[in-house]
């Protein structure tokens, strides 16, 4: 979108950070400067694997260029993580983990290709309102450590704003703003989109070298990032989400989905958190990055209610039951406690690959009045702690939906199109067959 002017720090404040603008990409390619900051790039990303893993799985996926010849600090592209290798031997790894995460946010809340979202607003302040809106969420998640080598643009109260809101914020208190001292202190170069042009197509800029992004492709782009956020989100869990990202995901799954899909991309996550370092995954080794691989054996563990009350007719119930037995289908191992609700919980039993019981001969219990609470209390009171509760429930909760801090929850809703759980992840269908709405 723009190239960052050449104006530096004053001599008056040499104690302070330099803005990104000082860096200059005129330094030779040095192939052993290249291999410290590859190196280092690699094990910021494993760091942030194991303190930040939402934001490290998606910084395992963009592929590592240097970009000495055109680019002072950082870039990305939604596939491609540019960095100044000069640039990268300053920091420390701390740091480099903030810079990923600067630059994965990018991604996340789709500043790639910025000129052309910002329509009729001005390019270089809305890049100014990205970062803004991108340094605040990384710090309040404590994602690597604040860049200090460099001056970044950094306000809390921009923290969980988008672009476009922070933009509004400083068009209204533009009279007050030094536009270029704000430019100066953007962390990255922020890439434009061109018609006609591809990865490394010349448009004048930087005798060719600084890639455009091409705007064909930028759908296609989207796209992966969209689908690689609630991968990645899965993966992490909800509690080592930003809050800006669960808003994000919340708008990314308001659409048609089948319920059936929803429900295996959850239970599909419990997988995720159980890695293994004895056994890497082949995955990313293209890009230089050694990933854990999955424990050998690991089973899926999923506690469902099936909701009985009298409002749930017979036919529901046996579709109830036989998405539990697909689900149990599905896996070569797998635990799956299953328990009937109405305003007490019935006939718990667990099913394993192991016994192999037929989960058709299950008999459900219930037929009075519905109270979601006593799920909860039954799980505390028997010590039951799920990798993930799935509540079968056309959501009519007499009183509260329950315990929103004690496991992650997923509500399979039929009937009932105004159904709003308060937490947790939920799709709702009318027949068993068909497409649902899902959040």
């Amino acid at each position: 979108m723009h190239m960052a002017s050449a104006t530096g720090t004053s001599a008056d404040s040499k104690n302070k950070p330099k803005s990104a603008a000082w860096f200059k990409p005129d330094a030779p390619f040095d192939k052993a400067a290249d291999a410290q900051a590859r190196e280092k790039l690699i094990t910021a990303r494993i760091g942030l694997l194991l303190r930040a893993p939402f934001f490290g799985n998606l910084a395992t996926r963009l592929e590592l260029v240097n970009a000495d010849d055109w680019l002072p600090t950082l870039a990305v592209d939604g596939r491609r993580f540019y960095y100044n290798s000069h640039f990268v031997n300053l920091l420390s790894l701390r740091e480099v983990e903030f810079g990923f995460g600067h630059e994965v946010l990018h991604c996340v809340y789709d500043h790639i290709g910025m000129d052309g979202r910002a329509g009729s607003r001005d390019p270089q302040l809305f890049n100014i309102a990205a970062d803004y809106c991108v340094n605040a969420d990384l710090l309040d998640a404590r994602v690597g450590e604040r860049i200090t080598k460099v001056d970044i643009l950094f306000d809390p109260k921009y923290k969980g704003w988008s672009a476009e809101e922070v933009y509004d914020d400083l068009m209204q208190n533009a009279q007050k703003i030094n536009i270029q001292s704000l430019i100066d202190k953007l962390l990255d170069e922020h890439l434009k989109s061109q018609p006609g042009s591809g990865d490394g197509d010349d448009d004048g800029d930087d005798d060719g070298k600084k890639p455009k992004i091409n705007p064909g492709e930028l759908d296609a782009i989207r796209d992966e990032i969209k689908q690689a956020v609630l991968q990645a989100a899965q993966a992490a869990g909800a509690g080592n989400v930003p809050a800006g990202v669960k808003r994000l995901i919340k708008n990314l799954t308001e659409a048609k989905l089948d319920w059936r899909s929803l429900l295996q991309q959850q239970l599909e996550s419990v997988f995720k958190n159980d890695f293994t370092w004895m056994k890497p995954s082949r995955k990313g080794w293209h890009q230089d990055a050694v990933m854990p691989g999955m424990t050998p054996g690991t089973q899926c563990d999923v506690v469902i209610a099936i909701d009985t009350s009298g409002s749930i007719g017979e036919e529901d119930i046996k579709d109830f039951l036989s998405e539990v037995k697909g689900i149990m289908e599905a896996y070569d191992s797998y635990k799956v406690t299953v328990w009937t609700f109405d305003t007490q919980v019935y006939n718990q039993q667990e099913f394993t690959s192991e016994n192999m019981r037929d989960i058709i001969d299950y008999e459900p219990q219930g037929g009075g009045g519905t109270d979601f609470e006593v799920n909860w209390k039954y799980m505390k009171d028997n010590g039951i702690e799920p990798k993930k509760f799935v509540m079968f429930t056309d959501g009519y909760p007499y009183s509260s939906w329950g315990d929103p801090d004690y496991c992650d929850t997923v509500w399979v809703i039929k009937g009932n199109p105004n159904a709003q759980p308060p937490f947790g992840v939920w799709a709702v269908y009318e027949h068993a067959d068909e497409g649902v709405k899902s959040r």
